[in-house]
């Protein structure tokens, strides 16, 4: 057999593996009723953010970006001070700057969300690239579309732009907040290496200093933030890793029972599903695991007021949306 052959047949060995492996974990996944089974009691977690009370809790994801222009003291605002709906726990991204600073953004570049291409000239802006007060000169409420298609805020520039539609940083969010009730919160850590690495610090650095080293639930989608996080910070509680999402996916399809201590994070943050729903992740077997674990879990990005429902009826602990008022709504509709 020349070598030819034989490495092609080694990618049709690899090929069909794979393919048996997406079987077997379709299989598993559809042939278990997850609904079928009743949430577990919480009464004897010590989690602070598994809802004990048995009351899934109404996250605003990007400070409620649906409602108002996202992450900026006008969304944070609109959530505290409307009265018509009230909030659990603020969900929000963070990137540092030139200068060290923690502002609010959900993308990695402030070309959607503000001005920032007409302001400095170029595409792709990065905060990591500008000072706090170079970006402090941008129109966040720029990109915002309400649900009728308007856009109120663009077109605002100097000192016609409103101080509540200007970037946050995150003791300003801190500040603001701690005058208005007791919240959590849900926070990403968007940069990856060393901008990472500072992200971490300084975030650290301002939970201790307001107090909110327990009321903080921090996540990143970079696997080495997260080594950071844990050889520094042991404190500082955070959110499962992609891969550690997938292994206590696994172990719960299964019902494999881990040891006491076995997983290091807090939360599971997560979709209710992957790969186009191959891989389903709204189910009660997955959130009666994470709860026997003392595992709070929370889910992203639910928009519709049927999925809120399942959810809560499932035993979850909190759904991060981009419409808060629909979701307490939801929720609080029972009461």
């Amino acid at each position: 057999m020349t070598k030819t052959l034989k490495k092609t047949f080694m990618i049709i060995g690899i090929i069909i593996a794979v393919l048996l492996l997406l079987a077997l974990a379709a299989y598993l996944a559809l042939s278990h009723d997850y609904s079928g089974s009743p949430p577990v009691s919480v009464s004897d977690c010590t989690n602070p953010h598994i809802a004990a009370d048995g009351v899934t809790r109404v996250s605003a994801h990007r400070s409620g970006g649906g409602i108002a222009p996202e992450n900026t003291l006008m969304a944070f605002k609109n959530c505290v001070e409307d009265g018509s709906f009230e909030i659990d726990i603020f969900e929000f991204d963070v990137h540092i700057t030139a200068d060290g600073q923690l502002v609010l953004l959900h993308d990695d570049t402030l070309d959607r969300t503000s001005n920032a291409v007409e302001h400095f000239g170029h595409e792709y802006v990065r905060p990591s690239e500008y000072t706090y007060q170079e970006l402090y000169e941008l129109n966040m409420g720029e990109g915002f579309v309400t649900d009728s298609g308007e856009t109120p805020y663009k077109g605002l520039r100097g000192e016609d732009i409103p101080d509540d539609l200007h970037i946050m940083r995150v003791q300003d969010v801190f500040s603001y907040l701690s005058g208005h009730g007791d919240y959590d919160y849900i926070i990403e850590i968007k940069d990856s290496g060393d901008l990472g690495y500072a992200s971490c610090d300084e975030l650290y650095r301002q939970l201790e200093a307001f107090g909110l080293l327990d009321d903080a639930v921090i996540g990143t989608f970079n696997a080495e933030v997260t080594e950071y996080m844990e050889a520094n910070y042991p404190d500082m509680l955070r959110s499962a890793s992609v891969s550690e999402v997938a292994g206590f996916f696994i172990d719960s399809l299964l019902g494999i029972d881990r040891e006491d201590g076995y997983y290091k994070f807090e939360a599971l943050q997560i979709p209710t599903s992957y790969y186009s729903g191959l891989i389903y992740l709204g189910s009660t077997r997955l959130i009666n695991a994470a709860h026997e674990h003392n595992i709070a879990v929370q889910y992203w990005t639910i928009n519709d007021a049927e999925t809120v429902a399942e959810l809560a009826a499932k035993g979850a602990d909190a759904i991060m949306t981009d419409y808060p008022d629909m979701a307490y709504e939801v929720l609080r509709s029972g009461e």
